[in-house]
């Protein structure tokens, strides 16, 4: 047996508690049972909306299918509730999971690396270094060309500026040390939040600041199909480029001298994942604003469900995530007015991070 396969072999007589790596068979249950739900939630998403749009749930399956190409007949459908389902719902259902995935994804990512249950996007300041580089490229009106990705490549630039500027405070010695990410983040990203009310300023047109204000809030309102294929192909990446590192986040948790031990590049590997960390950030800020607690809680729960190995915590974590937010989504959507989503993922987030947190033993990290 190798070094690292004795590292990741389970000790005889020890306990499989929540935090141990759980069976096959009992995680592909809870992978499962995960995607179960997060379609079960887009599927509500898509059926749940105000009772005065005419829109049933024979509705919205005949607009589902007839777009599918399996059948239905254009004029059995109101114009304007297929408009709604397939213009609106669905799109915005759409964006809430990818979003809500990728923010899980990057919380996954930086807490594995970092070994520390507080690091998520927002708190390492890549969601702050995002917001403000979207929100120039909403002042220098650049935002929308390139179908959008000219707003992405603004905000991952920024997010990648932030990152970096945290990586560099955090560098002692030739080493990052983990324990001062967080506080470097913190300052970091009070001097980017600084920069925002500035650039309300500079932007003086109502419209350029209520885009503005939009990345401060997090609401996925304007989501629409643009957005949609824009995320996409993130998702894609940074969910591929994760899980084929999963073997040096596993080994990484093990502590920087062991993963150095066992041909780890520690170093070149932590730029790597704040790098693709800081591209999800960016796509998800870029479409959906600062939406907080998604990469810091989702990953806690999926932890004490499956265990501490990436290879299972990732598609989990992301499925979580994706159902999180879309819940969160259609719960302001349909009830509470098109009130801020973030304000929701706080409700739910911040006491039940409370709780793991507590709960958490030692060994998860």
């Amino acid at each position: 047996m190798t070094d690292q396969e004795e590292l990741h072999a389970p000790k005889a007589g020890r306990s499989r508690g929540p935090t141990a790596t759980a069976p096959r068979a009992r995680y592909l249950t809870v992978l499962s049972a995960s995607a179960a739900l997060m379609l079960g939630l887009a599927l509500a998403g898509l059926l749940l909306g105000p009772s005065d749009t005419g829109v049933t749930p024979s509705t919205v399956g005949m607009v589902v299918l007839r777009h599918a190409g399996v059948g239905g007949d254009r004029g059995s459908v109101d114009a304007t509730a297929e408009a709604i389902v397939w213009e609106v719902r669905l799109p915005r259902v759409a964006a809430a999971a990818l979003v809500g995935a990728l923010l899980a994804m990057a919380g996954v990512a930086l807490q594995g690396l970092l070994m520390n249950p507080l690091a998520d996007p927002y708190t390492v300041g890549a969601s702050a270094g995002a917001a403000v580089g979207a929100a120039a490229a909403e002042v220098a009106g650049i935002a929308a060309m390139l179908g959008g990705l000219a707003g992405v490549g603004s905000a991952f630039v920024a997010a990648i500026g932030a990152a970096t500027l945290v990586y560099s405070m955090a560098r002692i010695g030739g080493r990052v040390s983990v324990h001062t990410v967080l506080l470097a983040g913190v300052v970091v990203g009070t001097l980017l939040w600084s920069l925002i009310p500035l650039l309300m300023v500079l932007a003086g047109r109502g419209d350029d600041l209520q885009r503005i204000y939009f990345y401060l809030i997090g609401s996925l309102q304007g989501a629409d199909w643009t957005r949609v294929w824009l995320l996409l192909p993130f998702a894609i990446a940074c969910a591929g480029a994760l899980l084929a590192w999963y073997r040096e986040l596993n080994i990484i948790t093990f502590g920087e001298e062991t993963a150095q031990h066992l041909g780890v590049p520690v170093e070149s590997f932590k730029k790597r994942v704040l790098a693709v960390g800081s591209l999800a950030t960016a796509a998800s800020v870029s479409v959906g604003g600062i939406i907080g607690f998604v990469g810091l809680v989702v990953p806690h729960m999926a932890r004490r469900i499956v265990g501490p190995d990436h290879q299972r915590l990732l598609p989990v974590s992301a499925m979580l995530g994706a159902s999180l937010l879309t819940a969160s989504d259609t719960v302001v959507r349909v009830w509470l007015n098109e009130m801020p989503v973030g304000v929701i993922t706080a409700i739910v987030g911040a006491p039940l991070f409370c709780i793991l947190l507590r709960r958490r033993r030692a060994a998860s990290w």
